[in-house]
This record gives structure tokens, sequence and C-alpha cells, in this order.
């Protein structure tokens, strides 16, 4: 059985309420003069790392709200070596993002296979067109710039398979420089040496 409630009981908790806060200090951040301290990773924009972008379409076609524009076409690649086979590769032409349209669900960042799209924090960008919010890869490679660096790994954690392969990779490589270096080395000494001694190697002093 529910108790009867007293008369005005509500009103004195919300005159209760008003009383605690009204006590308390109001901080009040005057922007733009003080600028907000946001998350490291907060997501404000997205920043294009062209360079690693090969036009794959894939951010494209998983964005919910097909607001990401791509425009490519293909160049033919001479081959590297004599006899070798020309090959074609796409060259991006325009890549543009409808932040008017954009619903941040970083979905484009997640499915880029090759690490070409990034969250950066900046999230002064506001337009007095709506048509102005569309930008083009220009503008997101300025904010490449400003994408704050990945946090440190766990002192404890094991060293990622791609940098352990390019580690390896690189002593190989500065191992057998440093032998061919040696070789070269003992055989022009050995040169110097031979061109020294005025006596024939073959047949002796006379």
């Amino acid at each position: 059985m529910s108790r009867p409630s007293i008369p005005g009981s509500g009103l004195a908790k919300g005159l209760a309420v008003t009383l605690r806060t009204m006590t308390k200090k109001t901080v009040t951040a005057q922007y733009p003069d003080t600028q907000p301290e946001l998350p490291p990773r907060s997501r404000g924009v997205i920043g294009l790392f062209e360079e690693n972008c090969t036009v794959c379409m894939l951010c494209a076609r998983e964005c919910p709200d097909w607001c990401i524009y791509i425009d490519s076409h293909k160049e033919t690649v001479p081959a590297a070596a004599p006899g070798g086979r020309e090959r074609s590769r796409n060259v991006l032409d325009r890549f543009a993002i409808d932040f008017a349209l954009c619903m941040y669900c970083g979905i484009c960042i997640e499915v880029c296979p090759f690490d070409a799209l990034f969250w950066s924090p900046e999230f002064e960008y506001a337009e007095t067109d709506i048509h102005e919010l569309t930008h083009e890869r220009d503008k997101l490679r300025e904010w490449m710039w400003t994408v704050p660096a990945p946090p440190a790994l766990d002192p404890g954690a094991e060293e990622p398979k791609e940098i352990a392969a390019a580690r390896k990779t690189a002593e190989k490589l500065a191992a057998a420089e440093a032998q061919a270096a040696a070789e070269a080395q003992a055989q022009a000494q050995a040169q110097a040496e031979a061109q020294a001694d005025p006596t024939d190697p073959q047949g002796g002093a006379s």
C-alpha cells in the first residue's frame, strides 16, 4: 500500500535542487576566446592521407549516408624491367565528404584497408551555406596534419607483426651490406699487397 503524498513535497524537492545548484560556483568558458579542452581522440572531422588512398571505393560503398564522393582515372605504368609487362593503376582525382550528411559513425575509417582516413579533433568548420559543407581533398589533407599521434603501446605488449617483419628485413639488408663491404675491403687490400710485392707470386724470386 503506497503512502499518501504530502502536499507540496514535489515543489520542496525541486526547490532543494535549485538551492544546491545556486551555492555552487559557475564556470563559463568564453568561447571562442577560450578553446575547449577536447579529449585526444575526439571525432571532429575526417582527415585524408592521400598517399595511402588506392581508390578502392570501399569507404564510399560502406558509408550509410552516401556522403563520400570519389572520382579517379587509370594510368599505365611502364614496365620496371626490360621485357616486363605494363601495369595500370588508379589515380585519385577527387575525394570529398559532405559533412552536412555525415553522421560521424566512423565506418569509413574502420573499413579503410590502407589507413588513408583518420579522425581529427578539429570542429571549427561551420559555414553559412550548407552547400559549402562539402569539403574537397585539399581541405581534408589540411586536417590530416591535426590528427593526434596514436597512443603509445603497452610496454609489455608484443611487437606488431608488420614492424617485426620490417625490422628483420632491415637487419638482413644491413648485414648483407656490411658483409659485401668487408669482402670488397679485403679484396682491395689483397690487390694492394700484390701490387706492392716486387716478387712474382707464381714463379718466386729468381
